[in-house]
């Protein structure tokens, strides 16, 4: 009797794993299907929110006027943020996994763990013709724009940084660190060199259109003021002018800009400041969400390197009709932080990955 089930069970074991193969290749199959159908951008701005996490993001909802432009956005994902050396990332090698792919030690800048230099998506793009820009609130050699173009083996060596500038091959810069360029200890004048390397320098105001040659706009000594000092729209309207330089480039172009003291309000525990630095950033956010939908080829994603100062929207006390922000930190938390995608290609940041992952997937809409 035992025998009469011998083959039946094999038979259902074998239908079984062909069903659960044929089940894995139409899987397969649909995904790359998927993949071959995803419009790739011709231009991609990356906004990062440097220090901002869900909670940071809950505070335009709060303390807008209005809907936030967060809300724009159909695709959100989530990133793992700690770097190769420490769970808890810091800027640096916060910004160096968006800018290279890789994770590396913090303080590092767009170098490996043996502090060899890594190809940056800004000069991998611009040696293929692509326009490229860099707008930030602090100087453009704190640790997240210094990412971008320079190779150093520590974030605090600003005058190092900033002598990548000339041969950097970005054609837009706008924020601070304008004594780094001509205040320094080597006694050199690197604003010279950006010149003859055909930069117009501006370091008066903000100009209304943009220059034909190369920009370099310098508008504070080291970071630029903080919101409540009077900055003003800064932020938004160097945007504004990059985008409209950049896109004049038929290949394409690739913009970073950052809001950089959402983080430095985080570092101070001062709510007030991060909750001006944030409604400030989602007003940047607008420009390049009107300036997406308006282009038609445009991704924008929005992301941070990590979270500041454990911020949280808590009631105060038992009263909850009132929110009390509060911080569990004065450094940074290893919370995930929120990727925000609208436009060709925004479907590949769904999902939780590492953060080194989103210069992956905007390296492959590149790939034409």
């Amino acid at each position: 009797m035992k025998n009469n089930f011998i083959l039946p069970a094999i038979l259902v074991s074998f239908l079984f794993l062909f069903s659960a193969c044929v089940s894995v290749q139409v899987k397969h199959s649909t995904i790359s299907s998927v993949s071959s159908e995803i419009k790739k951008p011709k231009n991609i701005i990356l906004l990062v929110g440097d220090g901002m996490g869900l909670s940071q993001v809950s505070t335009a909802i709060y303390y807008k006027d209005g809907k936030p432009n967060f809300e724009r956005f159909h695709t959100i994902g989530l990133s793992k943020t700690s770097s190769a050396s420490d769970l808890i990332t810091d800027s640096a090698a916060g910004a160096t996994v968006f800018s290279t792919g890789k994770k590396t030690y913090n303080g590092a800048i767009a170098v490996d763990m043996d502090t060899i230099p890594l190809p940056t998506i800004i000069e991998q793009l611009s040696k293929r013709g692509l326009a490229t820009g860099i707008v930030a609130t602090s100087s453009i050699q704190h640790a997240t724009p210094a990412s971008f173009y320079a190779h150093v083996k520590s974030r605090r060596l600003y005058e190092e940084i900033t002598t990548f500038a000339p041969n950097s091959g970005v054609n837009f810069f706008a924020g601070g660190g304008l004594k780094f360029f001509n205040q320094r200890k080597d006694g050199k004048d690197l604003l010279a060199e950006m010149k003859a390397k055909d930069y117009e320098v501006i370091t008066d105001q903000l100009p209304k259109t943009p220059s034909e040659n190369n920009e370099l706009i310098l508008l504070a000594e080291d970071g630029m003021p903080k919101m409540s000092e009077g900055r003003g729209d800064f932020l938004p309207n160097a945007t504004k002018l990059a985008l409209e330089k950049l896109s004049k480039n038929e290949k394409g172009f690739f913009l970073m800009v950052e809001g950089s003291q959402i983080d430095w309000g985080g570092h101070d525990n001062d709510a007030n400041y991060l909750i001006a630095e944030l409604l400030d950033f989602d007003k940047t956010l607008g420009v390049a969400l009107d300036f997406a939908k308006q282009n038609g080829e445009t991704l924008v994603i929005v992301t941070a390197d990590h979270e500041t100062g454990g911020y949280t929207l808590a009631s105060d006390g038992k009263d909850y009709n009132k929110i009390k922000p509060s911080f569990s930190t004065s450094g940074h938390s290893g919370t995930m932080v929120p990727v925000f995608a609208e436009g060709p290609g925004a479907s590949l940041f769904n999902g939780i990955y590492e953060s080194n992952e989103i210069y992956h997937k905007m390296m492959a809409l590149f790939d034409k």
